[in-house]
């Protein structure tokens, strides 16, 4: 959530950053309703103090033995517009919070201006997609032929865009999700964490989901929403807590189950596992001071690339534009793996510097060395585990249909090398 002092000395940013990111301008509704509740609060700050004088000077009437009659008719007057005026300040705080809660995060600097994603910039290549001697087949129809995926039970249990995996898949994703998490313990220092995969509406308030993503999300009977993502667990650890300034920076990781409703996604990617309701990751996430939070990202993003590169999958670095950042973000880096059956580049990351957008609407703090304040969060996929697999299939097929295991998870897979019939 941004501050309403910021948006008061910075009123043209603001607009001009929700220009850039497909918004209607909101400065002057903004402070017309923030100018309306400060005067109302002057009112009644004005009106406590005479009730206050008032009633002393009733209390001296009566010890006097004097007429207090007029003077009680004011108080009882003022006692009824502190009411009305309370009930109105009321209003106008949960008016003002209600459209600041909608508004998007601010733009760094150097992320591009534009409307989509045809405004992202490429900021580097890693590796050179595979060259087939053979026409390369989807993950699904590879996933089909080798007896270990199954979309039509999946969808007789429970509906479309859900995936069954058996053998050799199921173990690979397994194997994938101990490997990326030991990957972020051993070699970037996170710390691992196993999460709830149902939160409070709080939760997702915290993180941005809601209320302007509400209808990208399973909610249950009793208000609690099924996670898009361990980002908001993990986040929420901090929410209302004051973190001691030592303990930054904190670097978490979780895998998890996720569920998105997938509501904008009509006709888009329907057959395979590229956009399921249900999936699973392995989520980082960075909590630190606010001044450390680009060079956090960086790192984060490092890490995510560690993954690919290990598992030997060429992939390249987007910086996304305005237009195509998520809402809590400051700026992003969006890591995309090559898919050879569509001969392009798909998103398998997101990696997103928050500022300290997610931490005011938490209410996280540091505290310590003659300082305080709102903290910084980070997040990033490390990495999708659903799409990690769509690359692997991909590009360690052979023309049988086969698929070799990256020598990296072997040990994962109890020394299965090769994923054929029979496994």
């Amino acid at each position: 959530m941004l501050d309403i002092k910021w948006i008061r000395e910075n009123s043209g940013i603001l607009d001009k950053s929700l220009q850039n990111r497909n918004h209607e301008p909101m400065a002057d509704e903004i402070l017309a309703i923030d100018a309306e509740k400060r005067s109302v609060m002057n009112e009644v700050q004005t009106k406590q103090a005479r009730r206050n004088e008032v009633a002393s000077l009733i209390a001296k009437a009566k010890k006097e033995k004097s007429d207090s009659s007029s003077l009680e008719q004011e108080s009882s007057e003022i006692k009824k517009s502190l009411q009305e005026l309370t009930v109105k300040e009321e209003e106008l705080t949960s008016k003002l919070n209600n459209i600041l809660s909608t508004l998007p995060n601010i733009p760094l600097d150097d992320v591009p201006v534009g409307k989509d994603e045809t405004a992202n910039v490429c900021v580097r290549v890693v590796g050179e997609p595979r060259k087939f001697d053979f026409t390369p087949k989807p993950h699904y129809d590879l996933g089909e032929g080798l007896g270990m995926m199954d979309f039509e039970n999946a969808s007789k249990i429970s509906g479309s865009r859900f995936t069954i995996m058996y053998d050799g898949l199921a173990r690979l994703e397994r194997a994938l999700h101990s490997f990326m998490i030991d990957t972020h313990v051993k070699e970037f220092g996170y710390k691992e964490v196993m999460v709830p995969f149902l939160v409070k509406s709080e939760s997702m308030f915290g993180t941005g989901q809601l209320p302007k993503f509400k209808e990208d999300a399973f909610c249950t009977t009793d208000e609690r929403w099924l996670i898009p993502t361990a980002e908001v667990p993990l986040t929420n650890i901090v929410r209302d807590e004051i973190v001691p300034v030592e303990k930054l920076p904190m670097r978490i990781t979780a895998y998890s189950a996720c569920f998105r409703s997938e509501a904008g996604s009509a006709g888009r990617d329907t057959r395979g596992m590229i956009r399921n309701h249900q999936f699973t990751k392995v989520e980082l996430v960075s909590i630190v001071h606010p001044d450390e939070g680009e060079k956090e990202l960086e790192r984060m993003t490092s890490a995510a690339e560690n993954i690919l590169k290990k598992l030997g999958l060429a992939y390249r670095v987007m910086l996304l534009s305005s237009g195509d950042m998520g809402f809590s973000a400051r700026k992003t880096y969006d890591l995309e793996v090559w898919i050879p059956s569509e001969s392009t580049y798909r998103e398998i990351s997101s990696c997103s510097l928050c500022g300290q957008f997610q931490a005011r609407r938490m209410n996280a703090r540091y505290k310590g060395n003659g300082e305080k304040g709102y903290v910084a969060t980070l997040n990033g996929s490390g990495l999708a585990i659903g799409r990690t697999m769509v690359a692997i299939l991909e590009n360690y097929q052979d023309e049988n249909g086969n698929i070799r295991i990256p020598e990296v998870l072997v040990p994962y897979m109890n020394g299965i090398t090769e994923l054929k019939n029979g496994n």
